[in-house]
């Protein structure tokens, strides 16, 4: 017999093997009509398949339903599989990749010999995709040895899945399957039960993509799209799609002269323009402004650092792949041999002293092999032509190598480990807007949301173990007030987790990693903060909360991080000596309210579609006299503005006040002054809000007043109009081995 408990807390026996479908179904035929999977011991099964080994361990069982997010995930793989079916159907000979989920839907890599697929086939797919749905073929299961299974994938004229078994899967002994009518796809699952549980579903693009993201692989086509339980569902995403296009943070960003991007400085690398720079600058100042009322200590450290620093820190090579390559410095000895030899003005001994400073050898072996060993032959400098020599000197003649920094936690270890510390002294606050770089595949760039340089508000806090938990809610709090202070309300916790599955994590099951993640969840619960727990998704130093936030629109941002690492002290060396006069090991906290400067902003041009609240506009305020007979008072207006701290212009074109009041509009300005003869005669002005519209006339003096506490107070009193909120987003998921 296998113990089954079910959320309830109860446990009831059944016979070994039996099925999610057979539980649901002794509980009521209403809930085995309604189940779509099940999550069993924390992994998402289909509802046949055999729950075993729950003899000395109850198997925690949690039936899903179209009601549960899990349950969207498994709709919309089973939906990529559709997808693929009519493809084939339609295109025979097409071959498939890979097919996973993503947040908001799904796609499917496929190739097509002779003729690309195009969206002009959408309703040519979709319509087959509906023909499956209306039979309703139940989505069955089945495994082969490997040997078994590649034979089987070739006899389909499935290259890629012939590939992908031999590159990776051949470990695994025994690989599944799943049937759909004629469909067959190499696939680890969970499925649906049938397709007619698909109750809505669209195809919304298509994209080029690399086999497996190998740039020298082959080019394939990815085909997006998305699903839902009800079309209801499905109209409210689309909804939030066009409303998305609108608030575009690229297309704002071009319009409202925020940020500009040149191709001769480089893709992925934001210059900022002074409208956009107001408003970055604004949070900067506001961040700094809380940091310093609550212990931080500002720093500041360079953009590069020596390739050692990262490698003890681990993140040199755990971000290689996305780094930008390595800075090697020649020594002054070679780098005087190079410009000897450029200019041909080195002799023979010359040229032997310039090796010997420079720490050259004259001959070198030959590699010859993958694995690095040195061969029999061996590379004479003398044998050399002048270009073969100074390739050979830039080669050998290395003295230091250097990183564009991918991190700011190295740099802030070493300003900690500058001077001895006390226990007395802790905790450590150390606060920099410092800029980083990650070498982003051109394909991957978007606006402000991917880029190559981008600056993190971080800050790293250095503690003792006692202190740890109320260090990292007093992070959680400071997070709390940022998001609060721009109106982002809406977000929820992720307690992000180390996956004892994954390499990345070696020895993250010891007492260390526990610890951290027990002290998080401490801190969670403390809060009364409700939360989700997500294996794979802490850092490679430690885990960490993130603060999922949902925008006006439904999307979900991962936006503040919080992070708690016993790893990057152990690895430095740090040290601070305790009320027993012994060393002991300090304890970082990562935390970054904002993030990236760039991601945030990006995010909230599109949160408040360019419309800035007025303590974030960088032109709060323009001054719009009638006529050039009232512009020496609008001057005036203008000058009491500016002394009272205000973001303000004038528009003294020749156009009429309509114009320049809707000129005014469009640009998103907050709040408009219109000045007349009237308006001088009594020291007024005519005060319209961009939310409020016309508020008739004000004193000078109380308009002033009113505007100064609104920016002071930091008031958001409307976001752009939202839209019909779709379903909470899923998660990305690979189905695949």
């Amino acid at each position: 017999m296998v113990q089954i408990k079910l959320p309830d807390g109860s446990i009831k026996e059944y016979p070994q093997g039996v099925r999610p479908r057979e539980v649901a179904d002794g509980i009521s035929r209403r809930l085995a009509d309604a189940t779509v999977a099940a999550i069993a011991d924390g992994t998402i099964v289909d509802i046949d398949r055999p729950l075993e080994n729950g003899t000395e361990q109850p198997i925690e069982l949690r039936l899903l339903t179209s009601k549960d997010r899990e349950a969207l995930d498994v709709l919309r793989h089973s939906t990529a599989h559709i997808m693929a079916r009519a493809i084939l159907r339609l295109f025979p000979g097409a071959r498939l990749a890979f097919g996973p989920t993503t947040a908001t839907g799904f796609y499917y890599d496929v190739d097509l010999p002779g003729r690309p697929l195009s969206e002009d086939d959408f309703p040519a797919i979709e319509a087959e995709m509906g023909k499956i749905l209306k039979d309703a073929e139940p989505f069955e299961r089945f495994s082969l040895p490997v040997a078994e299974a590649r034979q089987f994938v070739e006899d389909l004229g499935q290259a890629f899945k012939v590939e992908h078994i031999d590159d990776e899967l051949y470990k695994y002994g025994v690989l599944s399957f799943y049937r759909q009518g004629e469909f067959v796809d190499l696939c680890r699952g969970p499925h649906i039960p049938h397709a007619g549980k698909v109750g809505a579903y669209k195809l919304l693009s298509i994209a080029g993509a690399y086999w497996k993201g190998r740039t020298d692989g082959q080019v394939l086509q990815r085909v997006y799209g998305t699903a839902f339980f009800e079309k209801k569902d499905l109209d409210a995403y689309l909804a939030q799609v066009e409303e998305a296009k609108k608030r575009d943070h690229r297309r704002l960003g071009k319009e409202l002269g925020l940020f500009t991007i040149s191709s001769l400085v480089g893709s992925g690398l934001i210059l900022w323009m002074p409208k956009g720079a107001t408003v970055r600058g604004v949070l900067e100042n506001f961040l700094k402004d809380e940091l310093l009322k609550r212990g931080y200590q500002p720093v500041y450290t360079p953009h590069i650092g020596k390739i050692e620093l990262y490698q003890t820190s681990g993140h040199y090579p755990y971000y290689k792949d996305s780094q930008f390559p390595v800075l090697r410095m020649l020594d002054d000895a070679a780098m005087a041999l190079i410009g000897g030899l450029e200019k041909d003005e080195l002799d023979e001994p010359g040229q032997k002293v310039l090796l010997a400073k420079a720490g050259i050898p004259e001959t070198m072996p030959l590699l010859v092999n993958a694995s690095g060993e040195p061969g029999s032959s061996v590379l004479h400098y003398w044998s050399l032509d002048k270009a073969g020599k100074i390739k050979y000197v830039e080669e050998h003649g290395v003295s230091e190598e250097y990183l564009l920094k991918p991190m700011n936690c190295p740099h802030h270890i070493q300003i900690y480990g500058a001077q001895p510390r006390s226990y007395r002294d802790l905790p450590v606050r150390l606060a920099e807007f410092g800029t980083v770089y990650r070498y982003e595949q051109s394909g991957e760039l978007s606006g402000l949301t991917r880029v190559r340089g981008f600056t993190q508000d971080d800050a790293h806090l250095f503690c003792t173990s006692e202190q740890v938990r109320g260090e990292f809610r007093a992070t959680m709090e400071l997070t709390q007030f940022v998001l609060n202070s721009l109106g982002l309300t809406d977000y929820k916790l992720r307690l992000s987790k180390h996956d004892p599955e994954d390499p990345k994590y070696a020895g993250a099951l010891g007492e260390t990693w526990l610890r951290a993640e027990a002290d998080i969840r401490a801190v969670l619960d403390e809060m009364s903060l409700p939360y989700e727990e997500a294996p794979g998704e802490a850092a490679f130093y430690g885990p960490k909360a993130d603060f999922i936030v949902r925008d006006c629109i439904g999307r979900q941002w991962q936006l503040g991080t919080v992070q708690l690492d016993y790893v990057l002290p152990e690895r430095f060396g740090l040290e601070y000596t305790g009320p027993d006069n012994q060393p002991h090991r300090p304890v970082m906290i990562h935390r970054a309210p904002f993030g990236s400067m760039e991601r945030f902003m990006g995010i909230l041009i599109e949160h408040f579609a360019g419309a800035f609240p007025l303590w974030l506009a960088p032109e709060q305020i323009r001054v719009l006299p009638i006529s050039d007979k009232v512009a020496d008072y609008a001057r005036r207006v203008l000058n009491d503005l500016h002394a009272a701290g205000l973001r303000a212009t004038m528009d003294l074109r020749p156009e009429k006040i309509g114009s320049k009041i809707r000129d005014a509009q469009l640009e998103k300005i907050p709040v408009m002054l219109v000045v007349g003869a009237k308006e001088a005669e009594t020291e007024s002005v005519s005060f319209r809000d961009r939310i409020d519209g016309d508020r008739g006339a004000l004193p000078l003096v109380d308009a002033i007043a009113q505007l100064k506490a609104e920016a002071e107070t930091r008031a958001i009193r409307q976001v752009a109009a939202p839209v019909a909120l779709a379903p909470a987003e899923g998660h990305a998921q690979s189905h695949e081995y």
